[in-house]
């Protein structure tokens, strides 16, 4: 499936350190994700519903291992 990113609106966490960071963007019912030290590299397209999901288990903890 193709996407039209040309309008998305990337935001970076106010946690980022600059060097390490991904950006996000939600248009339609997508949300998505790229490196920002790549902005014309690779987009990962996900639902809403699979954002959400992450988010919820990111907030619980379930991902602590990865830092």
């Amino acid at each position: 499936m193709q996407y039209d990113d040309s309008a998305a609106q990337w935001r970076t966490s106010t946690f980022s350190d600059g060097l390490q960071c991904v950006e996000v963007a939600a248009f339609g019912d997508q949300v998505a994700v790229r490196h920002s030290k790549d902005p014309d590299g690779p987009i990962l397209h996900f639902t809403r519903g699979e954002m959400l999901a992450f988010l919820q288990g990111a907030k619980v903890g379930e991902f602590d291992d990865l830092t």
